[in-house]
């Protein structure tokens, strides 16, 4: 099979095209012929040699985690159902022609949705759903999306409106606010000058309910006040190079609920559940993945540098 491989610990030109043996499913496993394989920014970092403590990787190793695609084969006990199936699922390893992944894993994809939207929801749907479900947004909530832009960001602003919440955007340049104004954001802040908070609560009207941080860094940190007392802030992202640092005193004092990158580590119900939901949304209309930028799987390497130079608006997917 075809497949993009890291050689070594380095930057995007470490990600080679490679020719690798086909794999083969074992019980409960089925073969998917992949169509689109997912991308997210932490699998820059991890292949720039970040995470290490969280990502115990050694090179050389075929990046992604996430795919969509068809059914071609089955392994011993499988029903015979899922053969020719459209389906997206979770795997290891999924810059790859072909991957291996559990029955449980695996998710139908409605007849009225593509795979390329399909892939695009593979992680990040997942995500944002959950993240809307653990910070329990809800009508008349004020939330700050941090990150607004990206392929999580730009569902979190969806869904976070279709909840009912006023959404203050936080997005870089009149391209990506305008993007995320489309989509359903009430008002939009550039967080790059030093002043982006105090612009930031004035659009809030004073402070969020809910702060939903998908930057980390000091964008992060310094998103923190902006929480209201009783309020909840939910640090998953770390594209500026780590999680934000958070004041966990302060938070107890003022009430706020913290959560972090484990509480979106979701078990097997959950995450069938959740990517269900997010596959439907999408497939009704009610959900637009944002897919910026599509690559060939043996452009790998091109796509993870515009990934790393945010030079792409939205998600971007490799093409298999």
């Amino acid at each position: 099979m075809r497949a993009a491989q890291v050689q070594e610990f380095g930057g995007p030109e470490v990600l080679t095209p490679v020719n690798l043996p086909d794999p083969a499913p074992g019980p409960g496993e089925v073969l998917i012929d992949v169509a689109y394989a997912d991308t997210i920014f932490v699998e820059t970092q991890i292949r720039s040699g970040w995470g290490r403590d969280y990502f115990p990787v050694t090179p050389p190793y075929v990046p992604g985690g996430g795919v969509s695609g068809a059914v071609t084969a089955l392994g011993p006990d499988v029903p015979g159902e899922w053969l020719g199936r459209r389906v997206v699922s979770f795997v290891a390893g999924s810059y790859a022609s072909r991957a291996v992944a559990s029955t449980d894993a695996l998710t139908a994809v409605p007849d009225d949705l593509d795979l390329l939207p399909a892939a695009a929801l593979v992680h990040d749907g997942v995500t944002a759903a959950g993240v809307l479900e653990l910070t329990a947004v809800a009508p008349g909530d004020r939330v700050l999306i941090l990150g607004a832009s990206g392929g999580m960001g730009t569902l979190l602003v969806q869904l976070a409106r279709s909840r009912g919440a006023r959404v203050v955007a936080a997005a870089r340049g009149p391209e990506k606010q305008a993007l995320v104004r489309e989509l359903g954001a009430h008002a939009t802040i550039d967080p790059t000058p030093a002043d982006w908070p105090e612009q930031a609560r004035a659009a809030l009207g004073g402070a969020a309910d809910v702060v939903l941080d998908g930057v980390g860094g000091q964008l992060g940190t310094a998103a923190f006040p902006l929480a209201a007392d009783g309020g909840r802030f939910s640090a998953h992202g770390a594209p500026s190079g780590g999680f934000a640092t958070l004041d966990t005193g302060e938070a107890d004092r003022r009430g706020i609920k913290l959560f972090g990158i484990s509480d979106v580590q979701f078990g097997p119900a959950d995450l069938s559940r959740l990517t269900t939901y997010a596959l439907g949304e999408a497939a009704e209309g009610r959900l637009r993945p944002v897919v910026g930028g599509v690559f060939p799987l043996g452009r790998a390497d091109e796509a993870h540098a515009v990934i790393e130079g945010r030079g792409v608006v939205g998600k971007v997917v490799l093409e298999v």
